[in-house]
């Protein structure tokens, strides 16, 4: 193969990475067919398979891309912030501004889950948890009220995070407000 037809080739893998981003967000991982990837993203299906090696690791590679989208937003608008409390509300704002955008892969992160994809549930895993490490550290900064388990309460507080999509309507509440809402249970003791 040339050198100009694989740089051509690879310069396709964006195409196919949001193809399949789309596609496993609107209709399904398990209802989405190669050929389909292969259409959209204006390939043959062989071309779908010079990238990735099974639909498994294309679906891999829009779940980190999707994750680490939502953890740039996170830690940019953490980063700005003085207090521990602050950091956690900044970061729950822009986790719901992430996921609430629309964004074909914000919606495969939340809606495909482990169980979806058995081969490569424990690379799934690992990267939600890469993901949840940093809501952890934020935790461990907070004063929660006493009793308070910090590993529920950062559990509680993401899948409550992760509904919204579901509940929320355009023009709702502000995300601000819901943030607020949210971590209200979590400073009843008066926390810092």
């Amino acid at each position: 193969m040339a050198a100009t037809e694989a740089k051509r080739q690879a310069n396709r893998w964006p195409a196919l990475l949001d193809a399949a981003a789309a596609k496993f967000a609107g209709q399904g991982y398990h209802a989405t067919t190669i050929r389909e990837l292969a259409a959209a993203s204006a390939m043959t299906p062989g071309a779908v398979y010079f990238h990735v090696p099974n639909k498994q690791a294309l679906l891999l590679a829009v779940y980190e891309e999707g994750v680490q989208r939502i953890l740039d937003r996170v830690e940019t608008a953490a980063a700005g912030a003085e207090t521990a409390w602050d950091r956690l509300t900044a970061a729950v704002e822009a986790h719901l501004e992430a996921i609430l955008d629309a964004s074909a892969y914000a919606r495969v992160v939340i809606r495909i889950v482990p169980d979806d994809a058995p081969d490569i549930a424990a690379d799934l895993i690992r990267l939600r948890d890469r993901y949840e490490e940093r809501f952890r550290a934020l935790f461990a900064q907070v004063e929660l009220p006493e009793g308070m388990s910090p590993g529920l309460a950062r559990l509680f507080l993401l899948g409550a995070l992760n509904w919204t999509p579901v509940w929320r309507r355009p023009g709702g509440a502000p995300i601000a407000e819901i943030a607020r809402q949210m971590l209200a249970p979590l400073r009843a003791a008066g926390a810092r």
